[in-house]
């Protein structure tokens, strides 16, 4: 199989193309991405490109699959920007597979598409999301431009994935910038440094490894399989395990206070994430994953405590990986430690 990867030098990207890599099927992985890494591994070969303005047509004839990873999570104060890279974009390369006759077509969603529910939800629940975010509102609209996709093209083969958030060691730093920004002190992480934590009432949600999540993307594109499937690992992280993984008490913020300094914070450019994001965050359902587990056979060999904790320890050590995304000491991050540019980073993979 030939493999086209977008966003390959991201969070997931760069554990999908080892994913494809170890694969014996696989025999080419074209890797794109905005920035080149240093280094390509074996069975891939790099193609700088950008989804928000090019057309990906001539990268993707005589490919047997695409996964579609590339995803813009900032400036989150210029939604027009995002709305560029991750719809129409997407929208175009969805277009290009199907002009290069692209046999099946793999898109990285996410839990952020549900619509709010208050308990365990399983694929066929409604991915409207919560339209005043940024994020959930292009994550649901990609969905319906798939829906008319499918329509329009009923040969290919269709797959998405809902994973929840994804952490790994070397993404912790690219983590921290997207989420947190520049000021949040990384040694005020390790175990045992705070002695309280705010944690805003009713905060749950699920989280995998990268390495999972990448395994569900490997067992997609080399089997049969198409629609929509959740992924995610137990258990479900919340205040007490936070309190646990930090070595902390957490003191329960009621949401509309905890809403209110993030939206005084965002304003002022200090911290990247929106406001609107954790009204998202608040409502997301949790993951029922039996039709990935029964129909994909797979099974996270991760638990999301482990995940949430390199991650963690990621960040206390300003880990980050080898390709620009990833990288800790890229001139963008440089930047951001300096506190240029605050709110303007972005990724080329769906880090949620």
């Amino acid at each position: 199989m030939r493999v086209v990867v977008t966003g390959a030098t991201g969070n997931v990207g760069t554990a999908v193309v080892d994913a494809l890599r170890a694969d014996a099927a696989v025999t080419e992985i074209v890797a794109i991405a905005r920035r080149a890494p240093d280094r390509m591994p074996p069975k891939t070969r790099f193609v700088r490109a950008d989804v928000a303005e090019e057309d990906l047509t001539p990268h993707l004839r005589g490919a047997d699959a695409l996964v579609h990873l590339a995803w813009m999570f900032q400036p989150t104060h210029r939604p027009e920007v995002t709305w560029q890279a991750n719809v129409v974009g997407s929208a175009r390369v969805f277009e290009s597979a199907a002009d290069a006759g692209v046999g099946a077509v793999v898109h990285a969603s996410s839990v952020g598409a549900y619509s709010p529910a208050p308990g365990r939800v399983g694929e066929s629940w409604p991915t409207h999301s919560l339209p005043s975010a940024g994020y959930g509102r292009e994550k649901a609209y990609v969905e319906r431009v798939l829906d008319a996709f499918e329509a329009r093209h009923p040969d290919t083969r269709v797959v998405r994935l809902r994973p929840a958030f994804i952490f790994q060691r070397s993404a912790a730093t690219e983590q921290r910038r997207i989420f947190a920004g520049p000021l949040l002190p990384n040694p005020l992480l390790r175990r045992g440094r705070l002695p309280v934590v705010p944690w805003p009432s009713g905060l749950r949600f699920q989280a995998l490894h990268a390495t999972d999540v990448a395994e569900a993307y490997r067992l997609a594109v080399t089997g049969d399989a198409r629609g929509a499937f959740n992924a995610a690992a137990e258990p479900v992280v919340d205040a007490s395990v936070i309190g646990e993984l930090l070595g902390a008490r957490t003191v329960p913020v009621p949401g509309k206070a905890a809403r209110a300094a993030l939206s005084a914070l965002w304003h002022l450019h200090t911290v990247p994430a929106e406001p609107a994001l954790l009204d998202l965050v608040l409502g997301l359902p949790l993951l029922d994953t039996t039709r990935i587990r029964n129909e994909l056979g797979w099974e996270p060999k991760v638990s999301s405590v482990e995940a949430m904790r390199e991650v963690i320890a990621g960040m206390v050590d300003f880990a980050g990986g080898d390709t620009p995304t990833l990288g800790p000491d890229s001139p963008r991050s440089r930047m951001e430690e300096l506190g240029t540019g605050v709110g303007e980073a972005y990724s080329t993979d769906p880090g949620t």
